[in-house]
C-alpha cells in the first residue's frame, strides 16, 4: 500500500512538470558525523535505553528529490513512543525541521493505529540489529518493559536520516499520511486521496506539495 501512493503521488507530481527525482539515494558519508553529530546520536541511543554503538546507515533512501528537498511518505509504523522520545532529544534543539512538532502531536496521538499494523514480526521484533542493540522484544503488542526492539530501531533510523541528511546539505521533509489538505472547501487525509487518485483532486494535491518547497 505504502508504495502504492507513493507512486501515485509521484505519477500527479510528474504530470504537474515539477523536476522530480524518484526514488533518490543518497551515499552517507560517515565523516560528517563526527564530534557533535555522534553526540547526538548517541544521545538518541541512550533515550531509546540501546547500548553499544549502532553502524551509520550507509545509504539514504527518498521518496522523492527535488533539487536540495529530499521528501519521505511516514506510514502508521512511525508515529510511536518511541519516536516521540526521539523527537524530544537535543537533536531537534540543535536543528530545525519544519514538521517537528505536529509529529510530536502524531505520535501522541496515533500510537494504537500504530499497534495495529506495527504486530508483524519483521516490524515488532526487527532485523537482529535490533535485540543485539536494544534487548530482546516483549510479546507483539506489549509496550510495558522492553516493549518494541523493532520500533526502538525504526525510531533510531528515522532520526539518523534526519541528522544525515541536514550534515549532507539537504532538506528534509518528512509527509505523514494523517496530514490533511484542503480540496474543494473540505479537509481531505493525503492519505485517502493518494490510495484512489481522482482526476479533479490532482491540482490541490499540486499546490499542497509545491508549497512545502517554497
Amino acid at each position: 500500500m505504502h508504495h502504492l501512493k507513493v507512486e501515485n503521488l509521484h505519477g500527479i507530481l510528474k504530470e504537474s512538470g515539477l523536476q522530480i527525482e524518484y526514488n533518490h539515494q543518497l551515499e552517507v558519508n560517515p565523516s560528517y558525523l563526527k564530534g557533535k553529530g555522534e553526540t547526538l546520536l548517541n544521545a538518541v541511543l541512550i533515550e531509546l535505553g540501546g547500548n553499544g554503538r549502532l553502524p551509520v546507515l550507509e545509504k539514504l533512501k527518498f521518496d522523492f528529490k527535488i533539487n536540495r528537498h529530499v521528501f519521505l511518505y511516514d506510514d502508521e509504523v512511525h508515529f510511536n513512543r518511541y519516536r516521540l522520545a526521539t523527537l524530544k532529544s537535543p537533536l531537534y534543539e540543535t536543528f530545525s525541521f519544519s514538521w517537528a512538532e505536529a509529529y510530536l502531536r502524531l505520535c501522541r496521538t496515533y500510537e494504537k493505529e500504530c499497534l495495529k499494523t506495527g504486530l508483524h514480526e519483521r516490524v515488532w521484533n526487527g532485523p537482529p540489529i535490533a535485540a543485539k542493540f536494544f534487548g530482546k522484544s516483549e510479546t507483539a503488542g506489549d509496550l510495558s518493559g522492553n516493549g518494541s526492539a523493532g520500533w526502538k530501531l525504526n525510531a533510531y533510523n528515522d532520526t539518523q536520516y534526519d541528522l544525515v541528511s541536514r550534515l549532507h546539505g539537504y532538506k528534509l521533509v518528512r509527509i505523514p499520511i494523517y496530514e490533511n489538505l484542503m480540496i474543494g472547501g473540505s479537509l481531505k487525509k493525503i492519505d485517502d486521496l493518494l490510495l484512489h487518485p481522482k482526476e479533479e483532486n490532482r491540482h490541490g494535491i499540486v499546490n499542497w506539495f509545491s508549497r512545502k518547497i517554497t
